[in-house]
């Protein structure tokens, strides 16, 4: 195999969501509760709402504090409520 395949299939086993939000909690050990929001549309009175949802995300290292923004991607299940581990803090 050559480098530029090589590449290529490590981009295509990256294909889960990319979701942006704020850390809630980091009391766990290598675990961050994420609160995501996102405006969906009510179908029958036609107002947008926001949803909020708290999702538990891997963070090796505990590098991410309370109040952060970042970034999280979907991977393959880690354990029974991990499905996501942190990309990016800022």
């Amino acid at each position: 195999m050559n480098k530029e395949t090589q590449t290529e299939k490590k981009e295509s086993t990256n294909n889960g969501k990319i979701l942006s939000g704020v850390v809630v909690s980091d009391k766990m050990k290598d675990t961050i509760v994420v609160k995501v929001q996102r405006f969906v549309k009510h179908p029958k009175y036609q107002k947008y709402v926001k949803i909020d949802k708290k999702i538990k995300a891997h963070d090796a290292g505990n590098t991410a504090k309370i109040g952060d923004k970042v970034e999280i991607v979907e991977t393959k299940p880690i354990s029974k409520d991990k499905h996501f581990r942190l990309v990016k803090s800022s």
